[in-house]
């Protein structure tokens, strides 16, 4: 107990320091978040001071000294209100934000547990059976597909099933004339648009969970608890999975809380390819448009989920390697 409240401690502070930085880095950057709004206005004539300040008044520009800035910041975090959209005017942040994250937590949350499960589970069994084919084959696979970048995949499956097969949608994450609902129907062919950005996302990330979980699990594999447990005449499954795995994935762990946390934030890469309507392809447009509001939102966000989904795996750590408690 005294170990889970000092991690959630030390997550209060930490959340308290990342939402204070999301506060000050845009107003440390010079000029103003209607800047960039204005600067598009002025390339059609000059823009007065009354024009200048009725749009800075529509977009939310905060007013008053830096410390009141700051208290009315904090009172709109827990209210996640999180001001309007530049790029998508008059729309709020809030709104923007909610409509496409349930795409990315579940295209992107599913198949990343999917390449950390399957990944974890190859990995050991590549590791116990090493030296034979069970361990060259996922080796060298997990190798060749982690040697690939995200967009250069996504470009070749959608180009090969996609465009020269046709077997599946090559943008979107429904057809145009569906009515997002929960029917089965709707759920299917969401399910079909997923298809390609998943695959493309479990190739590029399967190989990395392989070869970490097995090179750490054949330096467990070498240790005395291990050689004690075969010693005594333990089946070799029970070994493997009881006492040398349960080792072995702690570090795998680790980095499964930083992708996990990650999610969030969508695939940009693999959302801009597809034109799928989640997290990261709203971040893309909002980067590009200058749209600050929508920036900062989408940043903290993805920040607080990294905490959270760290804080998360810091507790796992503990139920299975009582020695982090101390």
């Amino acid at each position: 107990m005294r170990y889970a409240l000092r991690k959630l401690g030390l997550l209060v502070l930490t959340l308290w320091a990342a939402v204070t930085l999301n506060f000050a880095i845009p107003r440390l950057m010079p000029g103003s978040p209607a800047d960039a709004a204005i600067a598009k206005l002025a390339q059609n004539g000059p823009v007065t001071p009354a024009v200048q300040a009725s749009i800075e008044a529509q977009l939310g520009v905060p007013g008053g000294n830096l410390w009141t800035q700051y208290v009315d910041y904090l009172g709109n975090v827990v209210h996640l209100d999180f001001g309007v959209s530049y790029t998508f005017f008059p729309q709020q942040v809030s709104q923007l934000v909610s409509s496409a994250l349930p795409w990315t937590l579940v295209m992107v949350g599913v198949v990343t547990v999917l390449a950390f499960v399957l990944g974890t589970l190859i990995g050991v069994g590549a590791a116990w059976k090493r030296g034979t084919w069970m361990d060259s084959l996922p080796t060298l696979g997990g190798s060749f597909l982690s040697a690939f970048p995200y967009f250069w995949t996504a470009l070749l499956v959608l180009f090969l099933f996609g465009y020269v097969l046709g077997w599946f949608p090559t943008s979107g994450a429904y057809s145009a004339t569906a009515v997002p609902n929960l029917s089965w129907d709707f759920i299917w062919d969401a399910g079909y648009h997923a298809v390609l950005p998943g695959v493309t996302i479990l190739l590029t990330s399967l190989g990395g969970w392989i070869l970490g979980m097995r090179n750490t699990m054949i330096t467990t594999l070498g240790d005395d608890y291990v050689t004690f447990a075969e010693a005594n005449g333990l089946r070799g499954r029970t070994v493997a999975v009881r006492y040398a795995a349960r080792n072995a994935i702690l570090p795998n762990l680790t980095g499964f809380g930083m992708v996990l946390g990650g999610v969030v934030g969508g695939s940009l890469l693999v959302e801009q390819v597809f034109g799928y309507p989640g997290v990261g392809y709203l971040l893309f447009n909002a980067v590009t448009n200058q749209d600050f509001p929508l920036m900062q939102a989408l940043f903290l966000m993805i920040t607080v989920s990294v905490l959270v989904a760290n804080f998360l795996v810091e507790i796992l750590y503990g139920v299975l390697d009582p020695r982090t408690r101390r």
